[in-house]
């Protein structure tokens, strides 16, 4: 009984430490593929500023792209992952020789929750595409 009781104690200890190291990366794969699809997307939309920062309803659209999966979702819609904000996310645009050439999302300040610590994660992931969208300034 004893042995048993000090190998199960060491045991749970392993189990529950392998099991926060995979739910960490899995939420890491979700927020990579959730920037992935918001990248992409402002990559291949009509971007209407003159400069590089962006218009509300453009920054707003890839936000909601990265949170929600979708540019105006519903009203409650769940996000993506728990906890996830717009405000979470950060979108950059590259100029060169006045126009876009290349958009770039990423997370910032969001705090993944396991079972014995928090990992804030800051400029990371981070998902860059060229901009083949149509360049329309007002």
């Amino acid at each position: 009984m004893i042995e048993f009781t000090l190998a199960l104690l060491v045991l749970v200890l392993v189990f529950l430490g392998a099991w926060q190291f995979g739910y960490a990366f899995y939420l890491y794969g979700e927020l990579d593929q959730a920037v992935r699809a918001g990248a992409r997307y402002a990559a291949l939309q009509t971007y209407n500023s003159a400069n590089a920062t962006p218009t509300a309803a453009f920054k707003s659209a890839v936000q909601k792209i990265v949170v929600y999966g979708d540019p105006a979702p519903a009203l409650g819609a769940n996000a993506i992952i728990s906890g996830l904000t717009t405000d979470n996310v950060s979108l950059k645009v590259t100029f060169a020789n006045s126009i876009p050439t290349s958009v770039s999302v990423e997370i910032t300040n969001f705090q993944i929750s396991a079972l014995f610590n928090t990992v804030t994660l800051s400029d990371k992931p981070v998902s860059q595409f060229p901009y083949m969208g149509t360049f329309g300034p007002p």
